[in-house]
């Protein structure tokens, strides 16, 4: 018997975590790929989107846009959105009262961090009660709550009482992630040359990440930084005795300009132990850039022998060898452990989850 898959698409219009919006699109479209023999896949978007992702069978536009629509979810009103399999990539779903046994409703979520839980002072306070929010309903009426990683799920276990209703299903690189024909034009424009490590993690866990600038010799890149971070991040780099003209700190970059960064970067070394899917290490490993990680759940669940992880106080040394003598090695290993990420197989495992269900 087919059956028909809704997937919830908010962001394709009103960009709000870009991550997030690219892994909707990409998983999407997989899903249509993937699709079993008499299946298909329709879309749920705010009002006044246009879709773009060729192969869905149906549109279900909805009369509120997005931060309407999300203010309603969050209250669980959900008007005009109907039954039937439902998946949203993010927490943003319908959460509320369905029939699995008798109608064959399903509601399933994605919760890709649980920043608004462990660090919630680096988000703003409605980002955080909106996401609280939602988890409770999932709480209540999500059939699964999806997760990246097995360490994601054991620190959601804690938090929420799911009663086995959590379930892995790692993510995948972009698929527009490729190394682009302009990238030294690409950096140029960013005012980076190449040569130096590329960081991510929050203001506290980078002063490792920028000892380990200093110890290797090179400059330092921050991705990802939050807007108006800068300031402080540099006051970190300098503590940890790297001039401020070798820290260069950028915010949200698109994916054409992240893999030209990375295409004249010597390493990228993530400090922060969050339990998070870390888009950037998979993104590095994808391309060949050597990885360095501090250790953690996360970090050893999908890097695992893809990159060196290591505890944050033997990080410098870590990155001295993943510029120098290891970087051929690690190189490699990065590139074969990405290659157990996949949307497509992100959604196989999503259309495996809704038949189990």
């Amino acid at each position: 018997m087919g059956a028909r898959l809704r997937v919830v698409l908010d962001q394709l219009t009103h960009v709000v975590h870009a991550d997030h919006a690219s892994a909707a699109s990409d998983l999407t479209a997989a899903l249509i790929s993937t699709a079993p023999s008499g299946c298909e896949v329709e879309a749920i978007v705010p009002s006044g989107v246009d879709v773009q992702i060729p192969g869905l069978v149906d549109v279900r536009r909805l009369s509120l846009a997005r931060r309407e629509l999300a203010a309603s979810w969050q209250l669980g009103i959900a008007p005009g959105v109907g039954g039937g399999l439902i998946h949203s990539p993010t927490l943003m779903a319908p959460l509320v009262r369905h029939d699995r046994l008798h109608d064959l409703d399903q509601t399933t979520v994605t919760l890709w961090d649980l920043q608004a839980w462990d660090e919630p002072d680096s988000l703003t306070k409605s980002v955080v009660a909106w996401q609280r929010a939602m988890l409770k309903r999932a709480v209540k009426h999500a059939d699964a709550v999806v997760v990246p990683s097995h360490s994601v799920g054991e620190r959601l276990a804690e938090i929420a009482k799911l009663s086995g209703r959590i379930r892995v299903i790692p993510g995948a690189a972009p698929t527009a992630l490729v190394m682009p024909l302009d990238a030294r034009e690409r950096r140029a424009a960013l005012s980076l040359t190449e040569g130096y490590v590329l960081l991510t993690g929050s203001a506290q866990s980078l002063e490792h990440g920028f000892r380990a600038a200093v110890a290797s010799g090179r400059d330092a890149v921050v991705l990802d930084a939050p807007e108006g971070a800068e300031p402080r991040l540099v006051e970190v780099a300098v503590a940890a005795g790297l001039p401020e003209a070798r820290a260069h700190i950028r915010g949200a970059l698109s994916t054409e300009d992240r893999a030209a960064v990375f295409a004249g970067a010597s390493a990228l070394v993530a400090t922060s132990p969050r339990a998070a899917w870390p888009w950037r290490a998979v993104e590095a490993m994808t391309l060949g850039v050597p990885v360095v990680a501090v250790d953690s759940g996360v970090h050893r669940d999908v890097i695992a022998d893809g990159g060196a992880i290591v505890p944050s106080t033997e990080m410098a040394e870590a990155v001295v060898d993943a510029v120098g003598d290891g970087a051929r090695r690690l190189s490699v290993l990065g590139a074969d452990r990405s290659r157990s990420f996949s949307w497509l197989g992100a959604a196989e495992r999503v259309w495996g989850l809704h038949a189990d269900l």
